[in-house]
């Protein structure tokens, strides 16, 4: 499949917000992929969110992958997730008014799936929910250098996905999220937090997701 590429700014609460849109043309679906976290060196050129990015490209999917405030050209300064929720609100917003109302899929690697979290809350609440979320190593409870992680109810069909050995976000905090909420964890055996020659196993993961 030929993907089209292109890098955009879009107007975003506190300027602008740098996005890269991979399109597979005709597209049947909007995917929103959102990186870890910018204090940490997270971009939205990140290998797990540049797979996940062209896998749902590859599924028809128009690919958006935004840097979050004071990443690369996006204005603004780290907000903890809340200026961020509103962010990606706006990059759906925009995205919506170039390829129409198409369904709508969040995915988000880390600190990228602890905002995603936020974000279907909001989609939700305004009425027009995602059709389905993908949850990549998950900031949840306590990360050690970082914070703790309050993270949001989600729907049981959800697709979550860990890596056993996590040395960053804890597979026991994950579950610790997901087991009151009845939700099934994906654990990838021998998976670091950013799923190093792990990354081909991932992409089948979410593809079979979608086609079976």
């Amino acid at each position: 499949m030929k993907l089209s590429e292109e890098n955009v700014l879009i107007d975003g609460p506190v300027g602008a917000i740098e996005v890269i849109i991979e399109n597979p043309g005709m597209p049947r679906g909007i995917a929103l992929i959102c990186h870890p976290h910018p204090l940490f060196g997270g971009t939205n050129t990140n290998k797990v969110v540049q797979t996940l990015a062209r896998t749902f490209a590859h599924l028809g999917y128009v690919a958006l992958r935004p840097n979050f405030r004071g990443v690369g050209a996006s204005a603004g300064t780290h907000d903890e997730g809340r200026g961020e929720c509103e962010d990606m609100l706006v990059v759906l917003a925009e995205a919506k008014q170039r390829y129409g109302e198409l369904p709508v899929a969040l995915a988000g690697f880390s600190f990228g799936a602890y905002v995603q979290t936020y974000v279907a809350e909001a989609l939700a609440a305004s009425g027009h929910p995602a059709q389905r979320l993908v949850l990549v190593g998950t900031a949840s409870g306590h990360v050690e250098g970082a914070r703790r992680y309050a993270i949001r109810d989600v729907p049981k069909d959800s697709l979550v996905i860990h890596g056993s050995v996590d040395e960053t976000v804890p597979l026991t905090n994950v579950l610790a999220w997901a087991e009151p909420l009845d939700l099934p964890v994906v654990v990838i055996p021998g998976a670091d937090h950013f799923f190093h020659r792990r990354l081909h196993l991932l992409r089948d993961i979410v593809s079979r997701a979608w086609t079976h």
